[in-house]
């Protein structure tokens, strides 16, 4: 692991927070560090408030969209609302949807299936709208670049509203409205809202002229929170406060669906990693092991009898997604070491028999053990299908554009990205892209990052800073759990792997004479020999708080120990 030491930020910055706050430096470091550096800033940051939200109107083309809505209403027209397959899709068309039907009949969802059609707006899905007689169509998490695909709408005489998040191309979509803050012309003042996000804001602008204020909306926020969450978009401005009142209701009041997942985990709050790691995998599972209508279905149910049913279903699906995750990775990993590929620049596999809805998983697995910009292709009809995934810092999107002449498509971001090819240029494909990462890939990004806000000591850690660290939640990015170091630490001399297969670390760690914390390092147990031989060691943890026996107490989440030599 590289440990990386974030810049320290001004001193003088530092301390007028301080003092501004009544915290002590460290505190004030982590919010200068957030680019927090006013009381009015921090206050905003610490007490989010739903009246920190904006305008939906200023966003751009937000007027036409809520005229065109208000107007299929008045004229008793049918209405589609269409989404991708994902969690940001799934929750955005449940939002919409239940949103509208709550004073209007006449709306109808759309989710398109993963391998007939593929992500985003479809032909099958317009087709869908005409033969049901629907004249508009609301896209959520997707439709920027459909161009051909609104004109081919447009040509059917059914009307499209758009609500993306991604970045546009070089020409918009022929819509009556597209709601997108990544628009070179929006003003809107925030632009890292996620597709069910943007969805939001418009039922918020609908909500207004219907007299309604934010606190109707309330309960629709646990949708937003799941895609938030799921979508790893940052938790800063307008997100950390739909996040943070979303969690509320989540732990709070949340909708059947939402409950009928969660009511067998024993946390009592949830946070939004257990978001990520919970209920996000369970509706994506639906997408990528049968459809994603079971999501839908189950997040729009409002008896509760009825969405335990569909929870139950889809608990089956995401144990089948748990199975093939785990059956691929594994043949993926001997794959590798039988070819003898894990000292290459990339790890690029392929078996044609791979499950599709689930290659992406695969892919992320096979970063956590050889940590190299990695594809996994399966077969797709009669071509080869991929999932990229990438390393923090390196753009993989750019690197499948320079082999563009071995694709037949691709799409994504720096660190995701998806691609079909024919089987022949596969293994030209192959050599280029291997070609590719070794001349622009720095040598440091094959090394897994720890990155680190500030070094203190152990007796920093009190309950009263532990409390504060607690009000910096929810974490997530451009505001991850807080990462400290401390240096010259020693093991109380108990220290044991611990777990079924013993690789996890178990510690406790004193520094200087310090009362000493326990430490718990998930598949640290390599290890052991270094935080054991009676020498001092390093730490990069986290704070978290063990509870043992209605007992709770503060205990460090190591992320690497090393010698304190280094």
């Amino acid at each position: 692991m590289r440990w990386n030491l974030k810049p320290q930020p001004n001193p003088i910055n530092v301390e007028y927070l301080a003092n501004a706050l009544g915290v002590d430096a460290v505190v004030a470091s982590l919010l200068v560090q957030r680019g927090i550096t006013t009381f009015d800033e921090a206050r905003q940051f610490f007490r989010p408030s739903l009246d920190d939200l904006h305008n939906p109107y200023l966003m751009k083309d937000m007027d036409r969209a809520v005229d065109r809505i208000e107007s299929a209403i008045a004229n008793g027209e049918n209405i589609l609302v269409f989404g991708d397959y994902d969690v940001d899709g799934t929750t955005a068309v449940s939002l919409m949807s239940s949103y509208l039907k709550s004073f209007y009949p006449n709306v109808d969802t759309y989710i398109p299936d993963r391998y007939n059609e593929g992500y985003g707006v479809s032909f099958a899905g317009i087709d869908y709208a005409d033969d049901n007689g629907c004249t508009l169509i609301i896209a959520l998490d997707c439709g920027i670049k459909s161009i051909d695909k609104v004109d081919y709408a447009k040509s059917k005489s059914i009307d499209f509203i758009i609500c993306d998040h991604h970045r546009p191309g070089d020409t918009l979509p022929n819509a009556i409205a597209v709601l997108d803050p990544k628009r070179e012309d929006c003003n809107y003042p925030y632009d890292e809202l996620c597709g069910c996000g943007v969805g939001f804001k418009l039922i918020q602008a609908l909500a207004a002229n219907k007299g309604q204020t934010i606190n109707d909306l309330i309960p629709y926020l646990d949708l937003v929170a799941t895609a938030i969450a799921a979508d790893i978009v940052p938790i800063t401005g307008e997100n950390r406060v739909l996040a943070k009142f979303g969690l509320d209701v989540i732990n709070s009041n949340p909708r059947p669906g939402i409950k009928a997942l969660v009511q067998n985990v024993k946390k009592q709050i949830l946070s939004i990693s257990d978001v990520v790691f919970i209920i996000a995998p369970r509706i994506n599972a639906a997408g990528r092991i049968k459809h994603g209508n079971y999501a839908v279905q189950l997040l729009t149910e409002f008896n509760l009898n009825e969405a335990e049913g569909f929870a139950a279903q889809i608990e089956g699906l995401n144990a089948d997604r748990k199975d093939l995750d785990k059956q691929i990775t594994q043949e993926a990993l001997l794959q590798i070491e039988q070819n003898s590929d894990h000292d290459k620049f990339t790890t690029v596999v392929f078996q044609e028999d791979w499950h599709k809805g689930v290659i992406g998983i695969v892919a992320s697995r096979l970063i956590e053990t050889y940590y190299r910009p990695t594809l996994v292709f399966t077969r797709s009809g009669d071509k080869l299908a991929a999932s990229a995934r990438s390393v923090k810092d390196f753009d993989v999107y750019n690197a499948l554009e320079a082999c563009a002449e071995y694709l037949e498509q691709f799409g994504g971001h720096m660190y995701a990205a998806g691609l079909t090819l024919k089987e022949e240029q596969y293994p030209l494909f192959r050599q280029k892209f291997e070609e590719v990462v070794a001349n622009t890939i720095h040598p440091d990004l094959l090394i897994p990052e720890i990155s680190i806000d500030a070094e203190i000591l152990l007796e920093d850690i009190t309950p009263k800073f532990f409390r504060i660290l607690k009000q910096f939640e929810p974490f997530g990015p451009g505001n991850m759990t807080p990462v400290f170091m401390s240096k010259d630490l020693t093991d109380s001399g108990y220290g044991k792997a611990i777990g079924k297969d013993e690789e996890h670390l178990k510690l406790f760690i004193k520094q200087n004479g310090s009362e000493g914390f326990g430490a718990v390092g998930f598949g640290l147990a390599s290890k052991k020999e270094l935080a054991c031989n009676g020498s001092t060691f390093d730490a990069a943890y986290s704070i978290d708080e063990n509870v043992w026996n209605g007992q709770t107490s503060l205990q460090l989440r190591l992320r690497d120990i090393r010698d304190a030599e280094n």
